[in-house]
């Protein structure tokens, strides 16, 4: 809006005219601009991943995954779809598979696609699973928990995804990796996998706090999740993650995932809350069983109860 003055001969000024000029905010126009450019770097990142892939040296490279995972990680509109239909998901198992010295930033990229669910359901026909799991033969803890997170995320509220892990021996690996005894982080890391596997995990903001159990046998290690937030202000959820040593070479894997009701539950429902009747170790819920034997055995199925077989 603009005001234009007229002086008149008495000395005094009158407004003559008004003006309205409509323009784009500065602030609008400045974001427009921002995004622009965020775009187009994204784009020329995911371009020369494409087209050079692993032909491009480590200093080469390396700016342009850490583009893609600013993009990612700023949750920047469009980003998710742009790497799916880039075609550098090929690349990233190419990256994975040889080892090289691009492997563990390529692990921590392909970590955090797999947080969006519009591109981890292309891991499979990227050969990205397969490269996962072959990861989880290397000795590196950081890379380890890389992947194994990539896994869980990718096995996380998928049935497709959980079959193609299963198929392609995802749990004899995992478990591999847990009787290691790596530190906490991967530990956990591991046990929200299989739980993931098992379709009873929950999401990662849930924030499970893994314990070791009471083992019942030495041949047996107890894995203990509770969450911390309680449902509906009546409990929190229980999961306990079993590994047994059946022979040399073979185990079982269990998860199990209850609900442990709290004492205005029991006052609501007018019970009595009962240790003997559900045992921390036991509690009546959702039950799902992964048997480690040979990749031949066929697998057993129920409403409640999958097993799967084969050797570590």
């Amino acid at each position: 809006m603009v005001h234009i003055l007229v002086a008149g001969q008495d000395g005094t000024f009158s407004c003559a005219h008004r003006l309205h000029i409509h323009a784009l905010p500065h602030g609008r126009a400045k974001h427009q601009q921002a995004a622009a450019l965020h775009t187009q770097r994204l784009n020329n990142a995911l371009g020369s991943i494409r087209v050079l892939g692993l032909d491009l040296r480590e200093h080469e490279l390396k700016p342009h995954l850490s583009t893609v995972m600013s993009a990612i990680q700023e949750h920047r509109k469009g980003a998710a779809e742009q790497v799916v239909v880039s075609g550098i998901l090929p690349v990233l198992a190419l990256s994975l598979r040889i080892r090289g010295p691009l492997t563990l930033p390529t692990a921590t990229l392909v970590a955090e696609l797999a947080k969006e669910s519009v591109v981890r359901k292309g891991f499979g026909e990227a050969g990205l699973v397969t490269a996962l799991l072959s990861v989880l033969t290397s000795v590196d803890q950081e890379l380890l928990l890389l992947a194994t997170q990539a896994i869980s995320r990718t096995a996380y509220d998928s049935t497709t995804q959980q079959e193609l892990l299963l198929r392609q021996g995802a749990v004899p690996r995992l478990v591999s990796v847990l009787l290691r005894g790596p530190g906490r982080p991967l530990e956990a890391a591991c046990l929200r996998a299989l739980c993931n596997l098992s379709n009873m995990g929950e999401a990662e903001e849930a924030g499970l706090l893994w314990e070791r159990g009471p083992n019942l046998k030495p041949e047996e290690s107890v894995y203990r999740g509770v969450s911390p937030h309680a449902h509906g202000g009546f409990g929190s959820s229980v999961t306990l993650v079993r590994v047994v040593r059946r022979g040399p070479g073979q185990y079982a894997c269990s998860v199990e995932v209850s609900q442990r009701c709290s004492a205005s539950f029991w006052n609501l429902h007018g019970h009595r809350r009962s240790e003997r009747r559900f045992p921390l170790s036991g509690l009546a819920g959702w039950f799902k069983s992964l048997r480690c034997a040979g990749p031949k055995t066929p697998r057993a199925q129920g409403l409640r109860t999958r097993v799967f077989q084969t050797f570590l």
